[in-house]
C-alpha cells in the first residue's frame, strides 16, 4: 500500500469556528470550502484536515449527529516552547499546559472553539544533541504579566525549558497590596529591594531585602509594599491560586 497523503476529517457544530481557529492559529489554509464543509491544507507533511456541519447529508445516517470528541490532533514541531508562547500571546486557550514525560515527549495542549484538542509534541533527542546540559532563559516583553497590585516577570518555566520549577520577580510599588489567596504549592520568596509585609494565618511578617521567606501550599496570605519592593519567588511549576470566596482555581501565567 503506498499512502500519497492523510486527511482528518472532523463532524463539528460550527465549520467556520474550527477553520478560523486553525487558519489563525496553526498555519492551516482553505483549499476548497462552502457551505458546511471546508478542507484545510498545510504546505508541510501535517495531516490535511475535513470539516463538516454535523447533521450533514454528506454522512451516512448514523454519523451524522456525531461529533469530534474524544480525539487528539497531534503535531510534532520545533522549538515547542516558542509554539507555547506564541499561541498563549495570540489568546489561543492553553487548555494544558506544557510539560515533559519521563519518556522524553514534551507537549501541550490547545483547544478550537468546538472541542477539537489540538497537541503540539516535541521529542528530546535520545543521544542528547538537541537537549542541551543547561539552558540560558533571558526575559521578554511577552513574560511580563502587570495587575493592579504588581508586575511579575517569569523566568524559569515549562514553557522556557525547565522541567519541574517556575521562578519570577515580583515588582511592587510603595503602598501596593495584593488580594488575599491562596496557592496550592510551597513558594520560596527572596526580597531583593525594600520591604514586603506578608499576612499568613492572620499573622504578619515583615520580610526585607536580603532575607527569605517560606510560604507553605494552600494557606490564605496578603502581601503589602509599605515601600516600593522587588523579590524572587520559587515554586513547583504546577501551581494554582484560589481566591477565597471564588470558585475554582487560577492558573499563574508567569509561572507557565
Amino acid at each position: 500500500m503506498n499512502v500519497s497523503t492523510s486527511t482528518l476529517s472532523l463532524t463539528v457544530a460550527d465549520v467556520d469556528a474550527s477553520r478560523a481557529f486553525l487558519c489563525t492559529h496553526l498555519g492551516y489554509q482553505v483549499a476548497m470550502a462552502d457551505d458546511g464543509f471546508a478542507s484545510l491544507t498545510r504546505e508541510d507533511a501535517a495531516v490535511d484536515i475535513v470539516l463538516l456541519r454535523k447533521g450533514t447529508e454528506v454522512l451516512p445516517a448514523e454519523q451524522r449527529d456525531r461529533e469530534a470528541t474524544g480525539l487528539i490532533l497531534a503535531l510534532t514541531v520545533t522549538d515547542l516552547a516558542a509554539e507555547e508562547a506564541r499561541l498563549r500571546a495570540a489568546g489561543a486557550p492553553i487548555t494544558m499546559p506544557l510539560r515533559e514525560e519521563p519518556w522524553g515527549e514534551r507537549l501541550f495542549q490547545t483547544t478550537d472553539p468546538n472541542g477539537v484538542v489540538v497537541q503540539l509534541v516535541e521529542w528530546a533527542a535520545a543521544d542528547g544533541t538537541e537537549d542541551p546540559a543547561v539552558r540560558v532563559i533571558t526575559p521578554a516583553a511577552e513574560h511580563v504579566t502587570v495587575s493592579p497590585n504588581a508586575t511579575m516577570t517569569g523566568r524559569a518555566a515549562p514553557s522556557r525549558g525547565s522541567a519541574e520549577l517556575s521562578t519570577w520577580t515580583v515588582a511592587m510599588e510603595a503602598g501596593a497590596t495584593g488580594p488575599e489567596h491562596s496557592v496550592s504549592r510551597e513558594q520560596v520568596w527572596t526580597v531583593t529591594t525594600g520591604t514586603l509585609e506578608v499576612t499568613c494565618d492572620d499573622r504578619t511578617e515583615k520580610v526585607s531585602a536580603g532575607q527569605t521567606l517560606v510560604l507553605p501550599a494552600d494557606r490564605i496570605r496578603r502581601i503589602h509594599a509599605p515601600e516600593r519592593a522587588e523579590a524572587h519567588v520559587a515554586m513547583r511549576a504546577d501551581g494554582v491560586a484560589s481566591v477565597p470566596g471564588a470558585e475554582g482555581t487560577r492558573e499563574l501565567p508567569w509561572a507557565r
